[in-house]
């Protein structure tokens, strides 16, 4: 992060709370207002188990979320669960160092995506929605938070990453040319009556970034890849997702058959960035363009927390911070970071000039769901390094620990 490090984004993870995120960008506030958030320990490892499929008894369905007409939106939610709670073969510090060397190439992902960005010049149905779970991966190898859901129809359900850092949704898919390890089985699609493969040429096809053609069977290609070297290659296709009992029709997805990099031990990704491919652009008019996730702590707690989407994700009592939109990347959830306090005291020299999104997209602040450890531009750093030396002066430094 040094060097250019003040125009790239600055990316704020949020463990232990709750996020609330609206795919629309409201009128920045004139009072912010600050919160103290505060650490708690972690618990003990659980240990989890797993039915492969659920009833699907008083199973509601969501219709074609491209059809132009209007719909009542329904309640859907998921837990969320982090990947640690998969793992229990790992020391403490093995878990730390393997989610540094992680954080760190998903960090270079972000920002070079940002970067390369930076070089280039209606009425909504309302309703309850939906929600689904969210898990640690922790225990898989992963950095990333997991939700398991259901994938055709039957459904088969499977762990999926949670990424509000991208937007095409993907799963690995059989037959593999090359896939990498994960927990469930590698779906078939065969095997789902859902499964629809999209058209050369078709709108949905010409969303991608790089769409692409197969000749042979005349079916959409899509192919998404990452800055730390991961990528998925594949078909893209329509299926139907099941998210808690309510079935989501139609979703827009890849089906990979190549893929490779950092995904250990979920079947795929759901795309929850602010990008037109993601699932809450797919189907946002079916919850109000409105969903928030609760993250469980990185040690796998045995109560997973949840994702809501619809109108029932925001609290009446929640607290808001607008989000600021970046005019040549609409993928990422940016804020606007007026300042640091440490011990309840501002750190001079940490203003928010320091994390201003520019006009050419540079700079700003992400949140995002896929990154561990807040990474702030130098300056930044260092004041708020120093204000924390100070306000823990008369604490013993742990073994291990180094503060640069």
């Amino acid at each position: 992060m040094e060097g250019k490090a003040r125009n790239a984004p600055a990316l704020l993870f949020l463990s232990l709370t709750c996020v609330f995120l609206s795919l629309c960008t409201p009128t920045l506030s004139t009072s912010p207002q600050f919160q103290t958030l505060t650490i708690n320990p972690l618990p003990e490892k659980p240990t989890l188990s797993w039915a492969d499929t659920e009833p699907e008894s008083e199973t509601q369905t969501l219709s074609d979320s491209t059809s132009s007409e209007a719909s009542t939106t329904i309640s859907l939610s998921v837990q969320l669960h982090h990947l640690d709670a998969l793992s229990s073969d790992k020391t403490p510090q093995d878990l730390f160092n393997s989610r540094l060397t992680r954080d760190a190439s998903r960090v270079r992902s972000l920002t070079s995506l940002a970067a390369a960005v930076g070089r280039t010049n209606g009425t909504r149905a309302r309703g309850p929605g939906f929600s689904s779970s969210v898990i640690s991966g922790l225990a898989q190898g992963s950095g990333e938070y997991f939700t398991r859901l259901g994938v055709g129809t039957p459904a088969r359900y499977v762990f999926m990453v949670l990424d509000t850092g991208s937007d095409v949704v993907w799963i690995q898919c059989a037959p593999c040319k090359k896939c990498y390890s994960q927990t469930d089985p590698v779906f078939d699609p065969t095997k789902s009556r859902s499964f629809a493969n999209i058209p050369c040429g078709s709108p949905l096809c010409r969303r991608l970034d790089s769409p692409g053609c197969n000749t042979k069977k005349q079916v959409c290609v899509y192919q998404v890849s990452y800055g730390d070297g991961s990528f998925t290659y594949g078909e893209f296709s329509t299926e139907t997702l099941t998210f808690r009992g309510n079935r989501v029709g139609r979703v827009a997805l890849g089906c990979g058959h190549d893929n490779e990099g950092l995904f250990v031990g979920a079947a795929g990704l759901l795309g929850l960035g602010r990008g037109r491919l993601s699932f809450p652009s797919q189907i946002g008019r079916r919850f109000n363009r409105k969903f928030s996730y609760c993250l469980v702590d990185r040690s796998a707690s045995s109560k997973p927390s949840s994702m809501v989407f619809g109108d029932s994700a925001i609290s009446r009592t929640a607290r808001f911070t607008p989000l600021v939109s970046n005019p040549k990347l609409d993928t990422f959830y940016y804020v606007e970071l007026l300042g640091i306090s440490v011990g309840g005291t501002r750190v001079p020299g940490i203003t928010a000039s320091l994390f201003k999104l520019d006009s050419t997209g540079n700079g700003g602040v992400i949140i995002d769901s896929g990154t561990s450890v807040t990474r702030l531009t130098r300056p930044a750093y260092m004041a708020l390094r120093n204000a924390f030396r100070v306000g823990a002066s008369n604490l013993k430094t742990g073994t291990g620990i180094l503060i640069v």
